[in-house]
């Protein structure tokens, strides 16, 4: 899987810190969702895409050996 969070999170000039107070989550969680070591959740995948106002196929792609 492709994600696009730490681009989006830097357009919003927010540190990993700052977005997971906004998400209600930890800064070691965002680091992994940005490292891809973590797929989150559908309700934490789009409340990252409100948050960073994208859609969620904006910040999450799959690859083509994920099909």
């Amino acid at each position: 899987m492709i994600n696009a969070v730490k681009q989006a999170r830097m357009e919003k000039q927010l540190t990993q810190s700052e977005l997971a107070v906004l998400l209600g989550v930890s800064r070691q969680t965002i680091h992994s969702i940005e490292s891809s070591r973590y797929v989150p959740s559908t309700v934490l995948a789009l409340k990252l895409a409100q948050v960073l106002g994208k859609a969620v196929e904006q910040l999450f792609q799959l690859e083509s050996s994920d099909s």
